[in-house]
This record gives C-alpha cells, sequence and structure tokens, in this order.
C-alpha cells in the first residue's frame, strides 16, 4: 500500500527529529529476523535508554538531505531493509550489545553508524565497544584521584601504630 505524501513528510520529519535528539546512532540491516528477535532487541535496547527504529530507505535519505544534513553522509549505509538504533545512553555499551546480537543472530548485519556527527564504519564501532562503559570509567577515574589520599592515610596511620607499638613494647619491658 502506498503512503501519501503527508505521511511521508510527517515520517521524515519524525527521523530528523530523532536524529536531532540523540548524540550517536547505529545503522543495521535487520532482514530476515522474526517479530520475537527484533522485540527482543528492542527490549534491551530499552534498558540502554536507546530504540531500534525500521524506516524506509527513500524517507531517511531525503530526511538527511532536507532536515538533517549533518549526517547525510549516512546515506550510503541506507540499502535494503534497514534499521536505525538511536542511542542516547552510552554509546560504548550499545554497539556492545548490538554487536552481540548481531553475532547471536546470522540475519541482523551491523553496516555502520554515527557518533557526534561524524559517521563510522563497523571496524570503529568493533573498537568502540571493546571500551569499558561509562560507569567503569568514572569508577577508575575515581579510584585514581583517592588513591594518593588513601595512600596518605596509610602513611600516616602506620606511623601511630608504630608508636603504639613501640610504647607497649617499653611497657612490658619495663613490667618484666
Amino acid at each position: 500500500m502506498a503512503i501519501s505524501k503527508a505521511k511521508k513528510h510527517e515520517l521524515r520529519k519524525d527521523f530528523a527529529e530523532k536524529f536531532s535528539e540523540v548524540d550517536s546512532a547505529i545503522i543495521a540491516n535487520y532482514s530476515g529476523l522474526t517479530m520475537t528477535q527484533l522485540t527482543d532487541l528492542r527490549r534491551s535496547l530499552r534498558e540502554m535508554d536507546s530504540t531500534f527504529k525500521v524506516i524506509k530507505n527513500r524517507v531517511a535519505k531525503k530526511a538527511l538531505e532536507d532536515e538533517a544534513k549533518e549526517f547525510g553522509d549516512l546515506s550510503e549505509h541506507l540499502k535494503g531493509p534497514v534499521g536505525v538504533v538511536f542511542v542516547k545512553g552510552d554509546i560504548a555499551q550499545v554497539a556492545k550489545a548490538v554487536l552481540k546480537f548481531e553475532k547471536d543472530n546470522d540475519a541482523f548485519e551491523v553496516t555502520g553508524g554515527v557518533i557526534d556527527k561524524s559517521v563510522v564504519s563497523l571496524d570503529e564501532l568493533k573498537a568502540i565497544s571493546d571500551l569499558p562503559s561509562r560507569e567503569e570509567l568514572l569508577a577508575k577515574i575515581v579510584g585514581s584521584i583517592a588513591s594518593p589520599s588513601r595512600g596518605l592515610v596509610t602513611v600516616l596511620s602506620g606511623v601511630s601504630r608504630n608508636l603504639v607499638q613501640v610504647l607497649g613494647a617499653i611497657k612490658d619491658k619495663k613490667s618484666a
């Protein structure tokens, strides 16, 4: 069934608006996936504040040309039945989940993406997925910041502990 021009314009506007709301997106070919598999993918992405949307290629290309020009280079990835993962959260965590889903489902194929308005290849997405998550990086930073003060506390407590041990030894020697 053909889509009216008004509906196409609405879809185009919605697609461009979704791109303006996110920093990153992943493009994937979903041909051959069952509805259950797509639902599982969407559910897992929702937990990471991301969404998977199926879009008509022509509508997406027009949206990128007319309303989201900064993502225009992404048009080359829009071939075949394509879906877009709109990432609002941590791109490393989402890329890891999407690539794991790709490994588990032969019918799903990641073709590329965009991060901070720069088009990235599949290899770059794989490299990003190998990065630790945002929470892990923050924990490492906090640990690095706390480490010198923890060392100072250990050294200072060692001095008082040694003093108490020396005083205890002197007390034991005098009482003996």
